[in-house]
């Protein structure tokens, strides 16, 4: 068993597992060489062997405990009808926002995972090469996060669009969310089928909401995602920015919630009891010299938790961002006990 999935299950692992939030990406210079051969950062993506080399990539480098495919979140999105586009700038655009109850109506549910199974086989060729002891993760995004990019049309600084969405069609909003959360399990079920012994979902902006109406709207869609993958037996992480969110979470059907740099570990872990927890170094910390990156890191260990931990960072990692730096992190968690 690898040690991320003991130490999500919150068995006695000899270390903290330890792995990156966007681990696979343009820090590393092998990663730039890679993207630059595909031509675009979708063709890397819906190119299996191109996909399976940069999620190795950084296994290879740095032996992190595991590897997690590379994808994007929208991905699973374009079967159900929605075009998008990633400029080198910018983030992620939705050509066509969909802005209200009609345009939601005519989300089409994938029918089968036709349309994501280049994600499939990618998992299958990083599983055939990975060590046994190192773990497979796959993803997605949650569904308060899609709707988010779905009305906003994009990255968003105030979600104030889809938060006055889902204040005026509040019925509409939450289906919605159970169309989102059903296309999301059936692709997660797809990605464990495929070789994927862990499973997180990705709900980014989960902060833009407060603790009520993320208890009140969201919760209960990703109760439904989660649920869905009951019967895998792999272990389930949510990552959800925002401290104030905690409470929130901590009745969730998963094994393990990931949180961001701003909540404390240690009251993180009270609050989450039952669940381990993931997390949490400032991603800009590792911008710093290697010294105070030690020191960081140390300090962040000292408010884990005993068991059931798993070291990363509370948010991905920078693209500006030092090897020397994600080394020095490295040593340090590697030498705790």
């Amino acid at each position: 068993m690898s040690r991320l999935v003991a130490a999500c299950r919150r068995e006695s692992v000899d270390r903290p597992p330890v792995w990156i939030m966007r681990q696979a990406g343009r820090f590393l210079p092998e990663y730039r060489a890679t993207r630059a051969r595909a031509g675009s950062f979708l063709a890397l993506c819906r190119t299996p062997e191109l996909a399976a080399e940069v999620t190795l990539q950084p296994v290879t480098r740095f032996g992190f405990d595991a590897a997690i495919i590379f994808s994007d979140i929208l991905l699973p999105l374009a079967p159900m009808g929605v075009e998008f586009a990633f400029p080198d700038e910018g983030g992620p655009r939705v050509e066509r926002a969909l802005a209200g109850p009609a345009d939601w109506a005519r989300l089409a549910p994938p029918v089968d995972g036709r349309g994501t199974a280049f994600v499939a086989e990618a998992i299958a060729l990083v599983r055939a090469k990975l060590a046994p002891e190192v773990a497979m993760i796959g993803f997605c995004g949650a569904p308060w996060t899609l709707a988010s990019y779905l009305v906003e049309g994009g990255t968003s600084r105030d979600h104030a669009a889809v938060r006055a969405a889902m204040a005026s069609h509040p019925d509409e909003f939450r289906a919605l969310l159970d169309v989102l959360a059903d296309a999301m399990a059936a692709y997660l079920r797809q990605q464990v089928a495929a070789g994927a012994g862990v499973v997180q979902v990705f709900d980014s902006w989960a902060m833009a909401l407060s603790a009520k109406s993320y208890g009140d709207v969201v919760v209960p869609a990703l109760v439904r995602l989660l649920r869905q993958l009951d019967d895998l037996g792999v272990p389930r992480i949510v990552y959800a920015s925002g401290g104030h969110l905690v409470p929130a979470l901590a009745g969730l059907p998963c094994e393990a919630v990931s949180v961001d740099w701003r909540t404390d570990l240690t009251e993180a872990a009270a609050g989450l009891a039952g669940k381990a927890v993931q997390g949490n170094l400032d991603p800009a910390v590792l911008l710093a010299p290697p010294e105070a990156v030690r020191a960081a890191t140390r300090a962040m260990l000292d408010r884990a938790p005993a068991n059931g931990y798993v070291a990363n960072l509370g948010h991905g990692i920078l693209p500006a961002t030092p090897l020397e730096s994600v080394a020095a992190f490295l040593d340090v968690i590697r030498g705790a006990r």
